[in-house]
């Protein structure tokens, strides 16, 4: 039986065929809730029958003001509840009156965090509807600010806290979590927040950030998803000062210490979750980052945000702008200032693309991308000295220092910031970029805001409403010589909750690097001309959850040609099948 439910525009079809092979959403559905749609009865089971007080604290069947006469007499709800029924459009309509009459945007991020600890069904009802509006609250630019602060504003755990001092006992404290059958872990050692630094413990937002839009935009079941944070100290000087912190005071674990730890963490994982729960790295310093990818991706199902995720959307936005821009990526230059995590592992996925689309050696479509870090270009003569994700980039070429020298000396068609510093992107650079081509394509992906390489209004004034222009955060649309420009927002939450979920409906049990070039193409397909007219090269956001199974479907595929997918048969239409999987934030009615 297939009922159709509205969200944002689209048709979501919930399947009861799927849920009955213990499948709904992506993961085993222990609540019994997708054995049937909204219109058929369930009963609220916690540990035992939730009623009462209890049931209006539990915010997997809270409904609120939402609960009708038979429910509030069926589970002990009268006079607990003011006599008014809502119904969950009504409930949406006063949340978002109110979120909209906050100035400040931590404010609103605070307001939606007790929601989704109140009513987990009209959060998610509420992001996916309002999603345009509300990514910037629960993700960048606003999350940085609430990791900031997040000793001040922790008010309730939200996801699992694994510090040194479990070490030894990691299994332990994963079987603490309620929650049994998770999918998703979105991990994090605080290190490197945005481009914010050291955070520590309160990196946590993170997780919780990332997890709330797999569900949102994924589509994967809340229960499914699992955030942590592993403490192992922190080098923020006002965070060991800080009365509030609410992490380790010491200064970060290093070397065997901290390797010792993490392999206990991964090993529990696969111990406790099974073989083919998706484990995701998030905002790790580069020198852990591209470890922890190295020794684990063999062993795990991982996947490193900052590496590949960025990797995967930034390529589709250059894919996309093809159309604009004109030739094919073995035809353009690539510069990038920043050569850490996001910047090599875009640089590489870049040049896989290139290899795979012209048949050449990787060695030889590394030649067409040069990167610049805080010494200067990147060049042969540094290789000694270079960390080694940093080396196959080192090319023949005199020592270049300034970034406008690397400009003027490389002529780049396409320039990239992922150095997590602001105002790199001058005058200057952007004028020597618009002298040599008629379309500079100018990617300022740094977060948050504060950071970003350059403002999307210097982009389009500096090269006189020429340049092609994309940032991290969002920027609002820019009125130049007459016309109105709308900056695109080159955001992972496009390509990770998709490339989860075709993960996850595959029964995947390893991450390869084609499964990234699969998701990139599938976004750029996604660009319409209406948006290239403006010149977005990404898509809408109103549309992710349609988007997001488009990538989970060629993602899945991918994991079927390659043979690392377990969930078998295949089934027909892999779009559909993603579409159907989804969790629908929709309320259900209580017997």
């Amino acid at each position: 039986m297939e009922k159709t439910v509205k969200m944002n525009g689209g048709d979501y079809s919930v399947v009861e065929e799927e849920s009955k092979a213990g499948f709904g959403g992506g993961v085993e559905d222990v609540y019994g809730e997708d054995s049937a749609t909204e219109d058929q009865l369930v009963t609220p089971w916690t540990v035992s029958v939730a009623s009462g007080y209890t049931l209006l604290r539990d915010p997997h069947h809270n409904k609120g003001l939402g609960f009708n006469e038979k429910e509030r007499d069926a589970h002990y709800l009268r006079g607990l509840l003011p006599p008014a029924v809502f119904t969950q459009e009504l409930q949406e309509k006063k949340l978002m009156h109110n979120l909209r009459k906050y100035d400040v945007p931590l404010h609103r991020y605070m307001a939606m965090m007790d929601l989704q600890e109140r009513n987990e069904r009209l959060f998610y009802k509420l992001l996916i509807d309002n999603v345009e509006e509300l990514l910037p609250v629960v993700y960048t630019p606003t999350v940085g600010e609430a990791c900031q602060k997040y000793g001040s504003i922790f008010s309730r755990p939200q996801g699992l806290y694994i510090s040194l001092k479990e070490k030894g006992k990691i299994l332990e404290v994963l079987k603490n979590w309620p929650e049994k059958s998770i999918q998703v872990i979105v991990v994090t050692d605080g290190e490197r927040i945005l481009g914010l630094g050291d955070l520590g413990c309160q990196g946590m937002g993170i997780p919780v950030g990332k997890l709330s839009l797999y569900t949102a935009l994924g589509g994967i079941r809340p229960s499914a998803c699992l955030p942590v944070t592993i403490d192992v100290g922190t080098n923020n000087e006002q965070l060991l000062k800080d009365e509030f912190y609410i992490g380790l005071r010491h200064k970060r674990a290093t070397g065997q210490e901290y390797a010792e730890l993490l392999d206990e963490f991964m090993n529990a994982v696969k111990q406790n979750y099974g073989e083919k729960v998706l484990v995701q790295f998030e905002d790790f310093a580069n020198h852990n980052a591209f470890e922890l990818l190295s020794r684990y991706r063999s062993t795990h199902l991982v996947f490193n945000d900052d590496i590949q995720g960025t990797a995967s959307v930034v390529l589709a936005g250059l894919i996309a702008a093809l159309k604009l821009v004109g030739g094919t990526l073995a035809d353009h230059t690539f510069l990038f200032l920043g050569a850490g995590e996001a910047g090599t592992g875009i640089a590489e996925l870049i040049a896989l693309e290139i290899s795979k689309q012209t048949k050449a050696p990787l060695e030889e479509t590394r030649k067409k991308i040069w990167l610049v870090d805080s010494r200067g270009l990147i060049v042969s003569s540094r290789k000694e000295s270079l960390q080694h994700f940093k080396k196959p980039w080192a090319h023949e070429h005199e020592p270049v220092k300034a970034l406008l020298d690397a400009v003027k000396a490389i002529k780049p068609t396409v320039l990239i910031g992922s150095s997590g510093v602001g105002k790199t992107f001058t005058k200057e650079v952007v004028e020597a970029m618009s002298s040599f081509n008629k379309k500079p394509l100018i990617l300022a992906l740094s977060n948050p805001t504060s950071q970003s390489e350059c403002t999307a209004e210097e982009a389009y004034t500096w090269s006189k409403g020429r340049a092609i222009f994309a940032s991290g955060s969002p920027f609002d649309p820019v009125e130049y010589d007459g016309k109105v420009f709308v900056p695109g927002q080159a955001n992972n939450a496009y390509i990770f909750p998709g490339f989860g979920l075709g993960l996850i409906i595959s029964g995947a049990i390893r991450v390869h690097d084609d499964m990234l070039l699969a998701a990139s193409e599938a976004l750029a397909v996604q660009v319409a001309q209406e948006n290239f007219d403006k010149g977005l090269i990404y898509p809408p956001f109103t549309n992710i959850r349609k988007i997001s199974a488009h990538i989970a479907a060629k993602v899945a595929a991918k994991a079927y040609e390659l043979g690392l997918a377990s969930r078998l048969p295949r089934p027909k239409d892999l779009v559909k099948y993603a579409e159907s999987c989804m969790y629908s934030p929709i309320y259900r009615s209580y017997r």
